[in-house]
């Protein structure tokens, strides 16, 4: 039995799967209230499938790239689980789980968050002689720069507003393809899927070391310092 929690932006879900079945999934828009709804929401999901929190045996859980708030109440609350039930943590990239919806196409995925200041957070994912390949590590980039270097037809997915998808259409024309919006929602099933498939393999994350990926540090300024006059 497998949690996946993600709360990598105001859109969060919540996953229990076993034996690869999904037994409960719950998807809201938070708002940015985690640190409120996660613990809450997952204890009535756990009671809505019958298990009990004992029963579970690895935690997946979304590192991002995402809200800095967001990532931090996902990470600690995974992390709490995982050390108090002795159970392995799995951390997943955001981006890849948003990409991992259009696997089955066979197409390049380009997935992106918004990373404020007029950037995205993105990477491209594809499946390649049978393997999920990541071919574009997670980095910060411009819509515009993104649409320059996409030169075969490619899934745009991910938290894009109506303005970013016109302008990737407009740029890229039958180049682009854009799930509609309901498409596009984050679900937590990808993430647990993404994780299993990484627990088979022995890649788990140590409890302690797990750390949120921004792609950018905090928007924290050092406090002022203030002087006296004439020194």
């Amino acid at each position: 039995m497998l949690v996946a929690i993600d709360s990598s932006t105001a859109n969060a879900s919540l996953a229990l799967v076993k034996d690869g079945q999904v037994a409960a999934e719950l998807s809201w828009r938070s708002n940015l209230n985690h640190s409120v709804e996660l613990l809450p929401s997952l204890n009535n999901l756990l009671r809505q499938a019958g298990w009990d929190i004992a029963d579970v045996k690895a935690i997946v859980v979304a590192r991002g790239p995402g809200s800095y708030n967001g990532l931090r109440v996902g990470l600690s609350t995974a992390k709490g689980l995982a050390f108090a039930l002795g159970i392995p943590l799995i951390g997943v990239s955001t981006l890849e789980t948003m990409a991992y919806a259009w696997a089955v196409t066979g197409l390049p995925v380009c997935a992106m968050v918004d990373a404020s200041r007029g950037e995205v957070a993105a990477a491209r994912y594809q499946v390649r002689d049978g393997q999920w390949t990541t071919l574009e590590d997670e980095h910060i980039t411009t819509l515009e720069a993104a649409c320059v270097v996409t030169t075969s037809r490619t899934v745009f997915c991910g938290e894009l507003t109506s303005e970013m998808t016109e302008e990737i259409a407009r740029r890229l024309g039958d180049l682009a393809v854009l799930p509609s919006t309901a498409c596009r929602l984050r679900r937590a099933a990808y993430l647990a899927e993404l994780g299993e498939m990484r627990l088979r393999r022995g890649e788990t994350d140590p409890v302690a070391a797990l750390e949120p990926h921004y792609l950018r540090r905090p928007p924290i300024t050092p406090p002022k310092v203030h002087t006296k006059k004439g020194s």
